[in-house]
């Protein structure tokens, strides 16, 4: 018995003779090694924990959009907003204090996502920022499915744009214009707020997009051919695929094999790559260029905006009664200006000025 207790008092001073660990000599709270910003800008403040009686920060040279200060208990590093569609290059954030290892903190920012439209009384709606850049518009030729007007690919250079979340809505169109202007959508092919708007022509939507200019003191527009293609694959981000975000059209397109005949709310199939939904099926979108089977070159073009003139517009995407070939991201349809239809609708586009 006295063994036992004599092994208990050893255990107990061992015990009390125990240390804590040092604390390091250079933290800080909170502990992480990265900083996002989003594009607006911001601080994130960080306190320091040192047993020197100088510490310093400071901020890589040549990133100007991200700053370090020192405060009364450590530092806050901060991010000017970012106006561009692309992200700056990284910086980063450099503690340190002698006898301690440097503590490094990389800091991003994101480039401009987008924004939402509230101009509108009663009614907003997304525009997706869409960095510029090169693809290859157009079909391969191998492509089995693709028709000559497709063709040849060839390489197109865009400048950032905006472009919608969504196709224009039933509720958008009502609250910028009152009323419709000729047959109204009903619940045959699809009625409510945020189905899309149909049986609007070319020409109705340019009386449109002047009245909506008007409420909300931008400059919005149809997307050129060439930017709704882009949009479509997925800009700079694109997958490569068939479709707009998939190479399985059932995944993110109402077409005629699962559209039960009609319309459906948007959104409610998959979107692509850049967050933009139905860009393959559901609705024919009108875009601003003048048509021509023949208009495409193997010559590479900037910003182009189609023929100079013609007698049909360009639509492009394919609809809840297409078949799954005219739903490609490269296939080329076109339709009077003064055409409306239940298959027919848009989406808005904006240049980044």
């Amino acid at each position: 018995m006295t063994g036992m207790l004599m092994i208990a008092a050893v255990t107990a001073v061992m015990i009390s003779c125990k240390k804590d660990a040092p604390a390091p000599a250079l933290s800080i709270t909170p502990q992480q090694s990265a900083v996002v910003f989003k594009a607006d800008g911001g601080n994130a403040t960080f306190a320091v924990t040192t047993h020197q009686s100088t510490w310093n920060v400071t901020a890589s040279t040549g990133q100007t959009w991200c700053t370090v200060a020192k405060t009364a208990t450590g530092f806050t590093v901060s991010a000017t907003a970012n106006t561009a569609f692309t992200a700056p290059a990284p910086a980063t954030v450099t503690v340190t204090a002698a006898g301690a290892a440097a503590i490094v903190i990389e800091v991003t920012q994101s480039g401009v996502t987008g924004f939402t439209e509230t101009g509108v009384t009663g009614v907003s709606f997304e525009m997706v920022a869409v960095a510029g850049g090169t693809f290859t518009m157009g079909a391969a030729d191998d492509d089995p499915d693709a028709y000559t007007p497709e063709k040849p690919a060839h390489e197109v250079t865009l400048s950032d744009f905006y472009i919608g979340r969504f196709e224009v809505t039933q509720a958008l169109w009502l609250a910028v214009t009152g009323s419709w202007p000729g047959t109204a959508p009903s619940s045959g092919y699809g009625l409510g707020d945020n189905y899309p708007a149909y049986n609007v022509s070319w020409n109705n939507i340019q009386t449109f997009i002047t009245t909506l200019n008007q409420q909300t003191g931008k400059n919005y527009r149809l997307p050129t051919e060439a930017e709704w293609e882009y949009a479509a694959r997925g800009g700079a981000q694109s997958g490569g695929y068939r479709y707009s975000g998939s190479n399985t059209v059932g995944g993110v397109a109402w077409y005629s094999s699962n559209s039960i005949g009609k319309l459906h709310e948007v959104g409610t199939k998959a979107s692509n790559k850049l967050g933009i939904f139905d860009m393959s099926g559901n609705v024919w979108e009108w875009c601003s260029d003048w048509y021509s089977s023949s208009y495409y070159t193997s010559v590479a073009q900037t910003n182009p905006t189609g023929p100079v003139n013609g007698s049909n517009r360009v639509r492009r995407g394919g609809s809840w009664g297409s078949l799954a070939r005219y739903c490609r991201v490269s296939f080329r349809s076109d339709d009077s200006p003064g055409n409306s239809d239940s298959y027919l609708g848009f989406r808005l586009a904006r240049s980044s000025n």
